[in-house]
C-alpha cells in the first residue's frame, strides 16, 4: 500500500524561479534561497519518494474567473510549464502519475470533496518555482507529481478547517491505494506578503515565525483563524497559507522537523520546511472499510450491459480524441475538418486507431473506445447525421428499426438550424 513519508513545505513566489534561471547562487541576495532548499535536495535523495503530491495555487495563467473552483486535482499523464507574459520557462513538463491521481480523485469524492480536474493545462510559478529547486530537472524530472490546484483568489475561498479535513482526507486516500507507494506531500504558498492595494509590500515576521510554529505543533489552532484574520497577520496574498493545512492535515499528529529555514529579500516571507511522518501503519481493516466506500456509488454499474460509465480512467485514454471531437464547437476547427481530415487528425495528434474510427463514424467503436457522447453529436452536427442516426448505430440498428422504440418519429441534432437543413447523412 501507499504511504506517507513525510512533507515539504516552501513559498513558491516566482523569484525563487528568478533565482534559478538567472544561477543567482553566489548572489549575496538570492544566494540564501538555494541554502534554503539544500537540505530539501538532500532529503529527497536519500528518501527517493515514487510520487510527490504538489498542493499549489495559479495566478490567473491556466485558471481563469470564467470556471474558479475551490479544488481543482490534476489526473493528466504530463504537464509543461505556462507562459505568464513574457514566455515560458527553460524546463522540461512535469510527469503526472495518473492512476494514484483517479484514485485520489475517487476517495475525495465519497468523502464529499465536490473536486474539478485538469489535463492537459500548463502550472504556472506556484508549482514550477519551487519544483525548481526542489529536483534539479536536467532532461528529465526524476519524481511524477500529482498537482492540487485552490482556488484561494476569488472569495469565497475554501476555510482553513476545510483545507485541512481535506489534508486528513487525503491521507486516506493515499493509504488506501495498492501500489507500494513512497508519497511527498509538497505544500507551497505563502508566507507574509500582500501585492495589491496601499498595503502591497506588508509583512509580518513575527507571525511568520509563530505560523512555522504551529503549522508543525498545534495545526488545529490554525484551524481555527478567519480568512480575514490570516489576511490581518500575513496579508491578503499571505492567506494562502491556508494549502501549508492541507498538507498538514495529511500527516501524522507525531512529525518530526528535519529542516526549516525562513528568509525575506523583498516582498514575501520565503520559508522551506521538511516534516518527516511518523504514522503508523493502517489498524486492521480500515484501508479494504475506507477502499469499499469509495467504490460503493458503481457498485452494480458492470451489470448494465451496453453501458460505459465515463470514469476518470476512460477521460485520461481518450482527452486528446474527446478534445478533438469537443473542438467541433471552434468554427476554423470543424472548417479544417470539413477540407483536409487527415491535416485536423495530425494537428491534433490522433492515433491511426483513433484517426480510423472517426473516418469511419465508428459511433459504437468510439464509444467503446472512451468517447464521451457528447463529443459524438458535436462530430454528428458537423457531418450531418442526426442524434437518432447516432443512437440506432450504437444499438447495431437502422434508423427506422430504432424509431420504431419511440413514441415519436423525429430527428433532431444540436446543428444550428441553418446547419440542419441539409439532408440528414445514412449510417
Amino acid at each position: 500500500m501507499a504511504r506517507i513519508i513525510g512533507a515539504i513545505a516552501t513559498s513558491h513566489t516566482p523569484t525563487i524561479g528568478f533565482a534559478y534561471d538567472k544561477n543567482q547562487k553566489d548572489d549575496p541576495v538570492w544566494g540564501p534561497i538555494f541554502q534554503a532548499f539544500d537540505p530539501i535536495r538532500a532529503w529527497l535523495d536519500e528518501k527517493k519518494p515514487d510520487v510527490m503530491f504538489v498542493i499549489y495555487n495559479d495566478h490567473i495563467t491556466s485558471f481563469f474567473f470564467d470556471h474558479y473552483s475551490p479544488f481543482v486535482l490534476g489526473v493528466g499523464d504530463s504537464y509543461p510549464v505556462a507562459d505568464e507574459g513574457g514566455g515560458a520557462r527553460a524546463l522540461p513538463p512535469l510527469p503526472g502519475h495518473p492512476a494514484l491521481a483517479r484514485h485520489i480523485g475517487q476517495s475525495l469524492a465519497c468523502e464529499e470533496f465536490d473536486l474539478s480536474f485538469f489535463q492537459g493545462k500548463p502550472l504556472d510559478h506556484g508549482c514550477f518555482s519551487p519544483m525548481s529547486m526542489l529536483c534539479t530537472p536536467g532532461q528529465d524530472w526524476p519524481v511524477p507529481i500529482v498537482p492540487l490546484q485552490v482556488g484561494v483568489l476569488q472569495l469565497p475561498v475554501p476555510t482553513a478547517q476545510r483545507c485541512y479535513k481535506m489534508g486528513q482526507a487525503l491521507r486516506r486516500a493515499i493509504e488506501s491505494y495498492p501500489e507500494d507507494l513512497k508519497v511527498v506531500i509538497v505544500a507551497t504558498g505563502g508566507l507574509s506578503h500582500q501585492v495589491h492595494g496601499e498595503r502591497a509590500g506588508f509583512n509580518n515576521t513575527p507571525w511568520d515565525r509563530q505560523f512555522l510554529e504551529l503549522i508543525e505543533k498545534d495545526p488545529v489552532r490554525v484551524t481555527e483563524l478567519t480568512i480575514a484574520e490570516l489576511a490581518e497577520l500575513g496579508g491578503v496574498e499571505g492567506a494562502e497559507i491556508i494549502m501549508w493545512l492541507i498538507m498538514r492535515g495529511a500527516l501524522s499528529a507525531c512529525v518530526r522537523r528535519l529542516h526549516q529555514s525562513y528568509y525575506l529579500p523583498s516582498m514575501t516571507g520565503i520559508a522551506t520546511l521538511i516534516l518527516e511522518n511518523e504514522a503508523a501503519p493502517p489498524v486492521a481493516g480500515e484501508v479494504y472499510r475506507h477502499r469499499a466506500r469509495m467504490g460503493e456509488q458503481l457498485a452494480g454499474a458492470e451489470r448494465l450491459k451496453g453501458t460505459y460509465p465515463f470514469t476518470l480512467e476512460r477521460s485520461v485514454k481518450t482527452y486528446r480524441l474527446n478534445r478533438f471531437l469537443r473542438d467541433m464547437v471552434i468554427p476554423a476547427h470543424r472548417e479544417l475538418f470539413l477540407q483536409d481530415p487527415e491535416a485536423a487528425y495530425a494537428r491534433a495528434g490522433l492515433t491511426e486507431e483513433e484517426r480510423d474510427l472517426v473516418r469511419r463514424r465508428d459511433w459504437r467503436g468510439l464509444i467503446h473506445y472512451g468517447c464521451i457522447f457528447f463529443g459524438l453529436e458535436k462530430l454528428g452536427a458537423v457531418v450531418g447525421v442526426s442524434n437518432l442516426h447516432i443512437y440506432a448505430a450504437m444499438r447495431g440498428q437502422s434508423l427506422e428499426e430504432f424509431q420504431k422504440t419511440r413514441n415519436a418519429q423525429v430527428l433532431y441534432s444540436v446543428a444550428s438550424t441553418d446547419a440542419s437543413k441539409k439532408d440528414w447523412a445514412g449510417t
